[in-house]
């Protein structure tokens, strides 16, 4: 899986502006952004590596050789889309500037080639110092982006330039250097993915050839896009998107139960999982000797698209239909019969959909309108389908 775009390497260094951070850092995560905190040595005597893994939920390292199993140097710059220094003392700055590698920070942002907002906060002669001058004219000139201190009482008792910003204004100046779209910010999305299994006995079961590709496409663009996401995930391979809450199930039962769960406080639900319509009647505890396997007897599964629908308040779901023929009408009456308000169809009979990076196929709105999609990768697809429903939402005019 692709990275979300939306993970921020904080530094923290050693100033007693450090615990300002702590602010900045809650308040990135309400922005939708998911931070890794990296604090220089010195930083820890004003805040513990404690503090910063109870806010973050991260691990936090300091130094080179900690965790050096993980090279963190080069694995945290790889990672991330955009780092903030904050507080960035003079020291912090100058270390920076000459290119040096002496803690772990400032080797990540050696390695990391993405944007870098800096803060600085010190004593004003420090900040006016020819020196710091130099340095900060330096790194704008390099690319850095460098937030001007604030003029106010500092902790040795003088009034000056070196104040630490107030928080709103570094997010202000944070997201002049961002591009990410955060228009799901503060919505709850849940998506379905991957395919039921309905145990015949304790060796077989009835199943599909769903990937979960296009349910964890969904999740992960509407992790992009600022969404608090839940990944109800029925027997797929993929690896747990991190930032996005993951529920895994078996069956169809297991699936509607989940579901049913997170259904009221959600937004917006996506039904991408291929749920069994049906499972064994009975389920027997040892396995079915082969001259005893003759016929299975059947029981209808609960829809649980249909179910929800009686329950429906504010929530925009959007249903999937698999379908060996592209049936218009077929699937205009599946989106009314299920209380849908988007409806994908996709014609599966050429074998290329299943476990494939792309797809094609039609979007219907319950509005009567029809959108064609041809062949796509299913990342695509999964960011027209959050348009079209955050249109629904009421929060685009697109």
């Amino acid at each position: 899986m692709q990275g979300h775009g939306r993970e921020v390497i904080l530094g923290v260094g050693g100033g007693i502006a450090a615990y300002k951070s702590c602010d900045l850092l809650r308040r990135l995560q309400d922005c939708g952004f998911l931070v890794t905190v990296v604090p220089t040595p010195s930083s820890l005597n004003f805040v513990g590596a404690a503090t910063w893994e109870a806010l973050s939920g991260r691990a936090v390292t300091s130094e080179v050789f900690e965790s050096v199993e993980e090279v963190r140097h080069v694995s945290l710059a790889k990672k991330a889309n955009f780092i903030i220094i904050a507080p960035a003392t003079a020291d912090l700055i100058a270390r920076i500037t000459a290119g040096r590698a002496d803690d772990l920070l400032t080797n990540v942002i050696l390695a990391a080639d993405v944007p870098v907002l800096i803060i600085p906060a010190m004593h004003p002669q420090m900040w006016n110092d020819p020196a710091t001058t130099s340095n900060v004219r330096l790194l704008r000139e390099r690319g850095f982006s460098i937030l001007e201190p604030e003029v106010g009482a500092l902790t040795s008792g003088d009034i000056g330039k070196g104040r630490f910003p107030d928080t709103a204004k570094i997010l202000e100046a944070f997201a002049e250097i961002t591009d990410v779209s955060s228009d799901f910010l503060g919505k709850k999305v849940l998506v379905t993915a991957g395919g039921t299994r309905e145990q015949i006995d304790p060796i077989r079961f009835i199943g599909n050839q769903s990937s979960g590709k296009q349910g964890y496409a969904v999740a992960l663009q509407a992790l992009r896009r600022g969404a608090e996401v839940v990944l109800v995930s029925a027997n797929a391979t993929l690896p747990d998107i991190e930032g996005v809450r993951t529920i895994h199930v078996e069956s169809a039962a297991q699936m509607h139960e989940a579901v049913r769960d997170e259904f009221s406080g959600c937004d917006l639900l996506v039904m991408a999982a291929a749920v069994a319509d049906a499972r064994p009647a009975t389920v027997n505890s040892a396995k079915i000797k082969k001259g005893d396997f003759s016929s299975i007897d059947l029981a209808e599964n609960v829809d649980i698209l249909k179910s929800l629908n009686e329950v429906k308040t504010h929530q925009i779901v959007v249903a999937f239909a698999a379908e060996t023929s592209h049936d218009d009408a077929s699937a205009v009456a599946k989106m009314h019969s299920k209380g849908a308000d988007i409806l994908y169809l996709n014609d599966v009979s050429g074998g290329d959909i299943f476990n494939s990076e792309t797809t094609y196929g039609e979007i219907f709105l319950k509005s009567g309108e029809r959108v064609r999609v041809a062949k796509t990768t299913k990342d695509t697809l999964a960011q027209e389908l959050l348009d079209h429903a955050l249109h629904q939402l009421g929060l685009s005019n697109v």
